[in-house]
């Protein structure tokens, strides 16, 4: 069972905190946190991305984002990044780590592409696409965890 669930992505205030929360609500229970490789320490979920998360019922709004540690990284049971190349710093991080670091996307469908990419200074439209990734990606693993 995985009882601590590590969500990775950047700058640690769109993609990441989302999931998070998303993974919590789905899994009472379950420890499951956020971080970013190169955090912008201290700031809160991105405006867009906390407004699509509100609507969505979603408690983010005393978020801040931190930075990835190795012991965060050894700690959890199971890391879920939002890139392949996320998922190699981790392992640059922490070598031991990889087997337990998946794309947050892998049960997504191939032809969607499994890797969730980062909506950071781009469009409303983009933060609503990647929001509904987060969701299917998340429910993938909800019933899988």
């Amino acid at each position: 069972m995985f009882h601590y669930i590590l969500v990775v992505c950047t700058g640690n205030i769109c993609r990441s905190p989302v999931a998070a929360a998303m993974l919590a609500r789905a899994l009472p229970g379950r420890k499951v946190e956020s971080a970013g490789l190169g955090a912008l320490v201290g700031q809160g979920v991105e405006p867009n991305a906390r407004a699509l998360a509100e609507c969505d019922g979603l408690e983010v709004v005393g978020h801040r984002a931190r930075q990835l540690t190795p012991e965060m990284i050894s700690g959890a049971d199971i890391v879920l990044v939002m890139s392949d190349g996320q998922r190699q710093a981790v392992g640059d991080l922490v070598p031991e780590a990889l087997g337990k670091t998946l794309l947050l996307g892998h049960w997504l469908e191939e032809s969607q592409g499994r890797q969730i990419p980062d909506p950071y200074r781009k469009s409303r439209q983009t933060f609503e696409h990647v929001h509904q990734l987060l969701h299917q990606a998340v429910d993938s693993w909800a019933t899988r965890l």
